[in-house]
């Protein structure tokens, strides 16, 4: 049995991904009816997409923006830049970047300045212009990244986890709960080293605990006996 044309539904996806501004609400009823007619994704997952669609027409412009910036920019659990997950910040990540990016050119799809290439959206972007069996082996190589996205969706209750879910269904795979690291929290992240407690954590000594400072006379030259010696100072 040949695989099904998945190529709009992927790019309807993707455009779901996207941030949920007012031009992306004009766009749903056509994003709506396009679904309906690729018949792809079908059953509950059709019916939560759809849900999904109406809160984002109906819902609170401000208040969905918000929410999908508390979402998906706020942790790296649910990141849509998909090397966070498996690269975080190491060097492994520029390298694979570059990778991607030349995957993409050869197939003749030249990214925007702005644009990452590990971005989901980008990548359903370049799914959806490959043939099915194709699409769903390269789709199918990154199942454990969504499937890790789709579980901290569901752990927050976000109607976005149908966009993943029908993902994983759209590869061959089955959507399904795996452990989520906890991410660490922001306020942790951005904290930044009490000016002077330290050096502490660092391992010379504990905050509050009193650091030795020894002064150090630098022994001037007989060729320079006419300039004071300056003193230097030592932790």
């Amino acid at each position: 049995m040949a695989l099904p044309n998945a190529s709009i539904s992927l790019r309807v996806l993707a455009r779901l991904l996207a941030y949920p501004d007012a031009e992306l609400r004009s766009q749903l009823p056509d994003m709506r009816q396009a679904l309906l007619a690729d018949n792809v994704v079908k059953g509950a997952r059709l019916t939560e997409l759809n849900a999904l669609m109406t809160h984002l027409e109906r819902g609170d412009a401000l208040e969905n923006e918000a929410e999908y910036v508390q979402i998906f920019d706020r942790g790296r659990a649910t990141s849509l830049h998909l090397f966070e997950h498996v690269h975080g910040d190491s060097r492994e990540r520029g390298p694979a970047m570059i990778d991607l990016t030349q995957t993409y050119e050869k197939a003749g799809l030249f990214l925007g300045p702005d644009e990452m290439p590990d971005y989901l959206p980008v990548v359903l972007e370049f799914v959806s212009t490959q043939p099915p069996l194709e699409a769903r082996a390269f789709l199918g190589e990154m199942a454990h990244i969504f499937n890790a996205i789709f579980s901290a969706l569901e752990k927050f209750d976000s109607a976005y986890a149908s966009v993943i879910g029908a993902l994983l269904e759209i590869s061959g795979e089955t959507a399904h709960a795996v452990k989520v690291t906890p991410d660490e929290p922001m306020d942790a992240t951005w904290e930044e080293p009490v000016v002077f407690d330290g050096c502490s954590t660092k391992g010379q000594a504990k905050p509050g605990e009193a650091q030795p400072i020894h002064f150090v006379k630098n022994v001037a030259s007989s060729s320079n006996a006419n300039i004071a010696a300056p003193q230097g100072v030592s932790v």
